[in-house]
């Protein structure tokens, strides 16, 4: 229970902190190098994952990290739990937006934080808007920006990973960016597994090899979003067996 209470506090204390930060961030000059200020914008997110992580006690293992091509990606990762995105954001040196579910937008400084880091809101309610989403996105991996998605489309809670869903791999389709899978195992044991209470994991993230343009180009959406869940499935093998 303190472990919870005290990500709680520190979640929400933080944030505060942060508002000085953050409107100092939102006045970057314009002329900024897109990749200075996208190291800069990210250092608070980072940091703060790293603490929540911490907090949690949370041993994590990061293997495959030299693997990330330059330039703008769209990872691409199984979703076990709540605290995949703070593993990812403390453990991934790439700054890198997300998709999110669009209610998040709701929480104040919080998603002023994932707009400053270029994330994307889903309405997964209106097909429209989905749509709308996802060009949004194409035109920000476009730009250089990395985009993380989690085709499951929800939380496996430590379960067998779920059926991946086509329609975020357009994201890569339509910018031609390499498609970064990664498997992460663990993160639901710091939460999801405890009844809700926050206890130390072993986490395991790994990345694979890209998947280049020219390698997925040709297929369908839902061929490639098989063939990227299967990598992952892999990886995940792999890496108990090596353990």
């Amino acid at each position: 229970m303190l472990r919870l209470i005290t990500c709680l506090v520190y979640m929400g204390g933080y944030l505060i902190f942060s508002i000085p930060k953050l409107s100092r961030m939102k006045k970057l000059p314009i002329s900024m190098p897109l990749e200075q200020k996208n190291f800069l914008v990210h250092e608070t997110p980072k940091q703060w994952s790293k603490t929540i992580m911490a907090i949690t006690g949370s041993e994590i293992e990061m293997v495959g990290i030299h693997l990330i091509p330059e330039g703008p990606v769209l990872f691409a990762s199984n979703h076990e739990g709540n605290f995949d995105i703070p593993v990812l954001l403390g453990s991934i040196d790439k700054p890198f937006g997300f998709i999110s579910k669009i209610e998040i937008k709701k929480i104040p400084i919080l998603s002023s934080w994932m707009e400053l880091i270029h994330c994307v809101f889903l309405d997964r309610k209106n097909r429209q808007k989905a749509a709308g989403s996802i060009m949004s996105g194409v035109e920000l991996l476009k730009e250089g920006h990395s985009l993380v998605i989690f085709p499951e489309g929800t939380r496996s809670k430590g379960g067998p990973i779920g059926l991946f869903k086509a329609g975020g791999f357009r994201l890569a389709m339509d910018s031609g960016v390499p498609i970064v899978p990664i498997s992460i195992e663990g993160t639901s044991g710091v939460f999801e597994m405890n009844g809700r209470l926050v206890k130390p994991a072993k986490i395991s993230v790994k990345v694979s090899p890209p998947i280049y343009s020219q390698q997925y180009k040709g297929k369908d959406l839902i061929e490639i979003a098989g063939e990227v869940r299967d990598i992952i499935i892999k990886s995940r093998k792999e890496k108990r067996i090596a353990s």
